[in-house]
């Protein structure tokens, strides 16, 4: 329940002490009059009940204190502590000497309470104000990520099923006491009777236990109050991460494998190097250098297609039109193209480097004449084929051209790679070439070179999250906590941006 919001009570010695104290030139002054928090109440506001629970802390309070957190890199605890003696955070959080700080806890139950939702809304509102300002405009994003590396020690497979096996158990035990002593019972014995066996053949012997646990805890029957039963969806959690963790031992080869419980959604990707973790996707406009849009995706989630979603993102918020878009050549791939420039959807001028594609002296795909409505592919020398099947990315058709027929062709020597082959050349046809041609001949151009001039930009805002807020290492676990941390640094950048665009440092008066 939420108390009638209420202007400081500053006595005149609090007066005093903030005007001597907290210069007038002093950045949580300057960062008061950038950002005007009070309009983030009304989108924190149904978060709260109206008639129910005791008077909470005031939400635009928690939402500064959120903001002094991030901003000086602080845990829950220590920016409570600094709030205690540091006449400028009391200043910038309304609060008079004598005031008292809410318990640290209180920031994890603000944190909880808005979720993933309320802080993209408070993200974004920040961005809106900026706009009002007349700060970003919709003439060119810049996009790029980052890795995040998550806050989790990577257990090994046979540890893995084991505390998957014990999570699963103590779910179930609120509705079958009785036969989750027994399972832990055949844990020890499962245990004590593999102590001496390899690895592979323990590991076997307890995803065969996981499996079994898991048949007969599908068949529990679920409580009157299975929607609102907290004991109930716990089990429903540890169930999915079980059947997780025996799809990807009955398949070993499988790329989206769980690497953890703790942290369920983190994975491992590459990026420069192989890590564990998630990827922070961000767009930025150049010309305000303000984050517009920001992501959180598992570290093997697909940066390029996550361009899109960014687009989407910003432009459902405000209402607005993007131009274009400049990305790093991870975004050379047909279907992205495609999708981001398409005429009837987002409509962008399009600026990705080019894939190179290496020098050769053999004839290249495009030089072969496909026939698309009779599914037939001539080449050069004039010999056509019939014979095609789609190609492993489903991206084209793959033609095939039969040895016989390429054994005695003249243009041979310019076709086939290796003269002792038997068979003939196969040639694929995608079907975005003309996404990529285009790409190819507008990277040509002065006008792309002049776009992509400006991407250094956001390559710098990467590292500003990184190196002054601690971007790459993961505060919480889990991908929607991940997330609110990632929304929150980048809520803390933007309005350091506004600050120094909106807010020169003003001069002390003198005689003061």
């Amino acid at each position: 329940m939420l108390r009638e919001p209420a202007p400081p009570e500053w006595s005149e010695i609090d007066h005093e002490v903030f005007a001597r104290l907290v210069s007038p030139d002093h950045y949580l002054r300057r960062a008061l009059e950038a950002i005007d928090f009070g309009r983030f109440r009304p989108l924190i506001v149904s978060k709260y009940s109206s008639d129910q629970g005791r008077p909470a802390e005031d939400p635009v309070f928690m939402l500064k204190l959120e903001f002094l957190q991030y901003h000086d890199n602080l845990s829950d605890r220590q920016v409570i502590a600094r709030a205690e003696t540091d006449v400028s955070y009391r200043f910038f959080l309304g609060l008079s000497l004598k005031d008292e700080l809410p318990d640290p806890s209180t920031l994890c139950v603000f944190r909880g309470r808005l979720g993933v939702d309320g802080h993209r809304d408070i993200f974004h509102g920040v961005v809106s104000q900026a706009r009002e300002h007349g700060l970003v405009k919709d003439r060119l994003r810049l996009k790029d990520a980052t890795h995040v590396i998550a806050d989790v020690a990577i257990p090994t497979t046979l540890a893995l099923v084991a505390q998957t096996r014990n999570k699963l158990l103590a779910a179930a035990e609120p509705f079958d006491a009785v036969r989750v002593e027994g399972e832990r019972a055949r844990t020890e014995m499962i245990r004590v009777s593999t102590e001496n066996h390899n690895a592979e053949e323990r590991l076997v012997a307890r995803v065969t236990h996981l499996r079994e646990i898991l048949a007969w805890t599908d068949e529990l029957e679920p409580p009157r109050d299975a929607d609102t039963n907290q004991a109930w969806k716990a089990l429903a959690t540890a169930r999915n991460l079980a059947r997780k963790v025996l799809a990807d031992q009955a398949d070993p080869k499988a790329g989206d494998r769980m690497r953890s419980i703790v942290d369920p959604d983190m994975r491992c990707g590459m990026h420069g190097d192989w890590y564990d973790g998630y990827l922070l996707d961000v767009m930025m406009d150049p010309d305000s250098e303000i984050l517009t849009a920001l992501h959180e995706l598992p570290a093997n989630g697909d940066e390029s297609a996550d361009a899109a979603e960014l687009v989407h993102q910003e432009e459902a918020f405000h209402g607005n039109d993007i131009g274009a878009l400049s990305i790093d050549s991870v975004a050379f791939v047909g279907p992205v193209l495609k999708q981001l420039q398409d005429p009837e959807g987002l409509a962008l001028d399009l600026y990705v480097p080019p894939v190179r594609q290496p020098e050769t002296k053999y004839f290249a795909a495009e030089e072969f004449q496909e026939d698309a409505s009779q599914g037939s592919l001539t080449c050069p020398a004039g010999q056509s084929t019939a014979r095609r099947e789609r190609n492993r990315h489903d991206t084209g058709w793959k033609y095939r051209f039969p040895g016989e027929v390429c054994a005695g062709c003249p243009l041979r020597d310019r076709c086939i790679q290796r003269p002792s082959a038997t068979t003939g050349r196969t040639v694929i046809k995608n079907e975005y070439e003309p996404q990529y041609r285009a790409m190819r001949a507008k990277a040509e151009t002065a006008e792309y070179a002049a776009v992509r001039r400006e991407h250094p930009k956001i390559e710098r805002k990467l590292s500003e999250l990184a190196r002054r807020h601690r971007a790459r290492r993961a505060r919480y676990r889990g991908g929607g906590k991940v997330l609110i941390g990632a929304l929150l640094t980048g809520t803390v950048v933007n309005i350091k941006r506004m600050v120094h665009l909106l807010c020169a440092p003003k001069l002390a008066p003198e005689g003061t």
